[in-house]
């Protein structure tokens, strides 16, 4: 976390939004240090366009282009990817420059190598749908704001006279190939653009429409080469200097829409989003949307660095999976074909995390949202032939492990949010799980995630599981896999389909393959029927072992399905929560040269910083230590999360960090999606009231919640005890009020 020394600087990061709003609690440089890669930038709920400063393109802590120990920036582009681990997107780079520029974007080491620019820290803002920075190297102040798929500018100079702005369309996050560039200059006022880039997305493809308040003279240049008497250009590496010559200056406000179909698409999202060349209304009208999305949970605490905290994890669940269809309904297929739709298209679908508990958030507060979801899940499917495992930019990545759209639709439609084909939903859960269908799905590379995958279902087809000296990550895919098959059989079972629920039950039991009795721990198995050697449980290789982004540690506790059932394979209850508790007190070493970077936020061998571990400490509840499971949380809530850049232990990874924050705050969360129970922790609040569909809302209450109490003594229910560590989807749903009454001592609450 940050140094007492460097608390002072982040003041000025908190919104400068008039008036109690809870606007004022979110400061979206929470997450830009460390290993958060989030961005600061100015973006609307679920849109199109993040308009956000880039200060670095390279390096893992670049994924979102902007990092907080950065001193200079290279300008402002319209996308941006919010926690990742995979870096892309930073697309169409806008920057202000007064006098002659350069067209390379320079060093961080010497910023006047080239056209970034140091900038004033003192001076940089961000609140929801609003970023500003001054520029010192030519004192120009930045202004940005968006609306869904238009990013508004307001650069003011002060220095009036040699105005100008830099169009890189070379600029790209993790340095990928831009294969195609086109610029188009429609009159001294406007100008189009196309970028393609060859990425994480291997055919990402970006049309902006650009308008601007003062008139321009532009120099077009392919590489180091100004092209003369030329309007409309196609190549690689162009740039373009807008030149404003009016000497008097001072301020130019820039629209910038962007598309993934067409110059026609663009020009229609500026003229419907963008008619004016009132920056503020833009502004306004971005806060007020952000006001009335994140007014949907109203909590009660005396601690402002909590509510900071909160807020912006609310803030950044509200950010992917985002709009890529154009007001007209166009969007690109996953055949990156041009087609229509009276349904939003979505992308950004980072599923491996957000099935966990992004998602099922989104069923608390925005199911009609999430339904939209499953909807644009199930068109790509039928456009690409399978669900996609981490879409991107209409993109199949193939990255990380598992098919966990399976997770999404499943969750949801157990909750009774059906508003999708559900006989095409199940159709597409089991055929995007059969190792025929994922064979014909053309992967990136062979390096890719996705790429393994197909190879990991045909062995587990020939020989019942999945070999590990046959298969990298052997373990972690045949527990995801395991989770998956569950999950498909839970609906099926319910659809009345019980030939399929067989079939998936079966092979859902599939994970107890893997559990050494000898040793305690979920272990790679070889052809022969041996153990993989050599073994040590707190040894990681990123992805070459047999766990991903982990070690047996981490992995030998994804068992969310039937974790009754695996309780059994340890011998019982009081042999699971002994194992279960070394793994928070055993010491924090990670052994292996090439151990996976995602490894952060560590209690023990648990690891807070990955997704795998999310659901660990609720595994206490299921042996009667509900006690461990409230510690553990709150160290974690204290301990791992803060208000400041700093503020989260690992990658973001599109809302997933934050969700977790959000639910376990309020005292609950989801061991395994698609079973309709979320398991009781406890709050972190004196009271939460969740606005939900239907006028109703479900409220949460903490009597003597204060440090000397830290565990959870009784929960009712609506009046009524809990006789069991769990509430069902339902309760929430349906409105009512949850009471945790805390106390001093350790109990099984729901018992005593």
């Amino acid at each position: 976390m940050l140094s007492a020394g460097l608390l002072g600087m982040v003041s000025c990061h908190e919104t400068t939004s008039p008036g109690d709003s809870v606007l004022e609690h979110v400061d979206p440089f929470i997450g830009t240090d460390f290993h958060g890669h989030t961005f600061p930038g100015a973006t609307t709920p679920y849109g199109l366009v993040q308009l956000s400063p880039d200060t670095r393109t390279m390096g893992w802590d670049a994924c979102a282009g902007y990092h907080y120990s950065d001193s200079s920036i290279l300008g402002f582009s319209h996308t941006h990817l919010s926690g990742t681990g995979i870096g892309d997107y930073g697309d169409v780079l806008f920057m202000p420059f007064n006098g002659d520029v350069a067209l390379e974007s320079g060093t961080a080491e010497d910023p006047d190598s080239g056209y970034r620019s140091r900038f004033n820290r003192a001076s940089e803002v961000a609140s929801p749908g609003y970023y500003t920075v001054e520029l010192t190297d030519d004192n120009i102040t930045a202004e940005l704001t968006a609306t869904t798929r238009t990013g508004i500018h307001r650069y003011t100079f002060a220095e009036p006279g040699d105005a100008g702005i830099l169009i890189d369309l070379t600029h790209t996050i993790h340095g990928h190939q831009n294969p195609k560039h086109e610029i188009r200059i429609i009159n001294d006022r406007e100008i189009q653009g196309l970028k393609v880039t060859s990425g994480w997305a291997k055919n990402h493809i970006v049309y902006f429409a650009a308008r601007f308040s003062e008139p321009f003279v532009p120099e077009i240049y392919m590489g180091d080469q100004c092209v003369k008497d030329i309007k409309n250009l196609t190549g690689k590496d162009l740039r373009v200097k807008l030149l404003f010559k009016n000497e008097k200056v001072d301020e130019v406000i820039a629209k910038v829409a962007i598309s993934p179909v067409g110059y026609e698409g663009a020009a229609r999202n500026l003229e419907a989003e963008a008619g004016s060349w009132d920056f503020d209304i833009y502004r306004e009208a971005a806060e007020s949307t952000w006001k009335a999305a994140l007014s949907s949970i109203a909590i009660t605490t005396d601690n402002a660095a909590d509510k900071r905290t909160f807020y912006t994890a609310l803030y950044h669940s509200m950010i992917f999976p985002g709009i890529n269809s154009d007001v007209d309904g166009q969007y690109r297929s996953m055949k990156q074909e041009v087609v229509s739709s009276d349904h939003l298209n979505y992308t950004v679908f980072s599923l491996w995390d957000t099935h966990r508990a992004l998602h099922p958030l989104f069923t608390i507060i925005k199911p009609d949202y999430n339904q939209e979801l499953i909807r644009s899940l199930l068109r790509k499917y039928d456009e690409g032939g399978i669900l996609p495992m981490w879409e991107l930019a209409s993109n199949y990545t193939g990255t990380m492990i598992g098919s966990h759209a399976v997770s999404v639709i499943v969750d949801a439609y157990m909750k009774g949010h059906r508003n999708f084909d559900t006989e095409k939903a199940l159709e597409a859960i089991v055929h995007s799980v059969k190792y025929d269908t994922v064979k014909e799905i053309s992967y990136p590379s062979e390096q890719d995630w996705g790429n393994l995958m197909p190879r990991a279902k045909l062995y587990e087809e020939k020989y019942g599981f999945i070999p590990s000296d046959l298969e990298h990550s052997s373990v972690s895919k045949a527990l995801e896999f395991a989770y998956n098959y569950w999950a498909i059989a839970t609906m099926a079972e319910d659809m009345g389909e019980a030939e399929i629920a067989e079939e998936f039950f079966e092979k859902s039991k599939r994970y107890s393959i893997y559990f050494d009795e000898e040793t305690g721990f979920m272990r790679g198995k070889r052809l022969d029927g041996t153990w993989d050697e050599p073994f040590h449980p707190k040894y990681s290789s990123h992805w070459k072992t047999p766990y991903v982004e982990g070690n047996a540690w981490q992995w030998t506790w994804y068992v969310p399905h039937d974790v009754d059932g695996y309780i059994d394979l340890f011998g019982g209850k009081e042999a699971f929560a002994t194992k279960l508790d070394s793994l928070f007190t055993t010491s924090s070493d990670i052994l292996g040269e090439d151990a996976s970077a995602d490894i952060t936020g560590l209690i023990g061998q648990y690891a807070h910083g990955n997704e795998p571990s999310h659901h660990i400490a609720y595994l206490f509840n299921t042996v009667d230590r509900p006690w461990r499971t409230q510690e553990i949380v709150s160290q974690i809530l204290t301990e791992f999360y803060s208000d400041q850049p700093d503020g989260l232990v690992g990658n973001e990874d599109c809302g997933q960090m934050s969700a977790w924050y959000i639910l376990n705050s309020m005292g609950f969360y989801p061991i395994c999606p698609g079973d309709t129970r979320y398991s009781i922790g406890r709050p972190s609040f004196d009271q939460v009231e969740i606005e939900l569909p239907g006028d109703n809302t479900f409220t949460i209450v903490a009597e003597n919640l204060d440090p000397a109490n830290p565990y959870v003594s009784e929960v009712f229910l609506n009046g009524e005890k809990l006789t069991e560590p769990y509430i069902d989807h339902s309760s929430i749903e349906q409105g009512g009020t949850l009471k945790f009454v805390m106390g001093a001592e350790k109990k099984v609450f729901w018992k005593e």
